[in-house]
């Protein structure tokens, strides 16, 4: 099952990614990275159940890509 994680660049969105790539979910996470730091989800860069799109989920085109990995 796949997974969407807004703001899971940050302090609470980290760990719930962290929570969900280990019970085996694929999670794609949606982060503008305003407050969010990269650092919190490099454990999970380069990993195939997960994906990264640096973006804000109010902008059209961010979401748009978010679709297309669906």
């Amino acid at each position: 099952m796949r997974v969407l994680v807004t703001g899971g660049a940050g302090f609470i969105g980290s760990h719930l990614v962290d929570a969900l790539m280990d019970s085996g979910y694929d999670v794609v996470v949606v982060d503008d990275l305003s407050q969010g730091r990269m650092e919190n989800i490099s454990r999970w860069i380069g990993n195939s159940r997960f994906k990264f799109i640096e973006g804000d989920v109010t902008d059209l085109q961010t979401m748009l890509t978010f679709i297309i990995i669906l």
